[in-house]
């Protein structure tokens, strides 16, 4: 697995006894890999009905000389993004401040709050899962309704991007074909016959949940950690807990499989931003991101940087020209 991976797996195993207090938190769903914003749990969250549209007069971002500060958490994807999200608001004239690689949402969520940033790359079920680790919601429009509601009157979230990085039940491109595999329900009838494979920790925490939710019964369940990609890859296992923007499914034509009842829950890649500092052409802009955003073309960008070793800045350039956004 690649760095980013391992940094994320090991982030998220350490977090689960001690969700309210630890820094990086664990989301509701308990993954096998997730990245340092998934999940966790705020001490300090101001309610109060914030719009999931940002477009006020704020002192930036409308393109007329304030200046919007972009910023990123501290792993590879988020900085990716961070890029994309600074690339695509200067192609529109917007004054531009990056600051990469901060840290911890704890850290990032407070400095939004206080205006020190602007605009942040976020995964909406993780930030839901932060704000309120009560919530129950898994799909898309029901997790950005719930942050609407949850978020302080000075932030919100823009539009949603149908790119996720999240679980997913993952098989090799030749399993899916001879066995017709498309979604999670598809397992049903191979399931017995199969070994599955992830961290230790993932046949406690879901075992249960996929007999009831898909009604799957593995053959066995064998703890495969790090090495989950390459396991799918040497046939070790037939269906392995690979985080869908992980970069070997690309390398090894691995296939995520749809997961229509929503085990894993929604966790889409969405701008959340200080609504002082963002007017109509930032949102714009930043909304225009969203709209061609999608996990496969996240997944490659993400083999360019943390296989390939390209600049994330780069990568963002080259993907916002071939969008028409840059």
């Amino acid at each position: 697995m690649s760095t980013t991976s391992t940094i994320r797996r090991t982030r998220r195993a350490a977090v689960l006894g001690t969700l309210a207090a630890l820094a990086l938190g664990a989301t509701a769903c308990g993954s096998s890999g997730g990245n340092p914003l998934d999940g966790g749990s705020s001490s300090a969250v101001a309610g109060g009905g914030a719009s999931t549209a940002a477009g006020g007069s704020g002192s930036g971002g409308s393109g007329d000389g304030g200046t919007v500060v972009v910023g990123s958490a501290n792993f590879p994807e988020n900085v990716l993004l961070g890029s994309i999200y600074s690339q695509a608001l200067k192609a529109k004239g917007v004054k531009v401040q990056e600051k990469f690689n901060i840290g911890s949402r704890e850290v990032l969520y407070g400095q939004l709050q206080s205006g020190n940033l602007t605009v942040l790359p976020e995964y909406n079920g993780a930030l839901l899962a932060y704000l309120d680790a009560k919530s129950t919601v898994t799909a898309k429009d029901e997790v950005n309704a719930a942050l609407a509601k949850t978020l302080p009157a000075s932030l919100a979230i823009l539009d949603s991007s149908p790119a996720e990085d999240k679980d997913s039940l993952s098989v090799t491109q030749e399993t899916a074909d001879k066995y017709g595999l498309k979604t999670v329900s598809d397992l049903a009838a191979k399931a017995g016959e199969f070994t599955i494979g992830g961290p230790p920790e993932f046949k406690s925490r879901r075992e249960q949940q996929f007999k009831d939710v898909y009604g799957l019964t593995f053959k066995e369940w064998k703890p495969t950690g790090d090495t989950t990609a390459n396991a799918l890859k040497d046939g070790t296992v037939q269906v392995g807990n690979v985080f869908t923007t992980d970069p070997k499914i690309v390398q090894f034509k691995l296939v995520p499989l749809a997961d229509p009842k929503g085990v894993f829950g929604a966790q889409n890649v969405t701008p959340l931003v200080n609504k002082a500092g963002v007017g109509p052409t930032a949102t714009a802009a930043l909304n225009a991101v969203s709209a061609k955003l999608d996990t496969t073309g996240l997944t490659a960008l993400m083999k360019r940087v943390s296989v390939d070793k390209e600049d994330p800045s780069a990568v963002a350039k080259d993907w916002l020209k071939a969008n028409g956004l840059g």
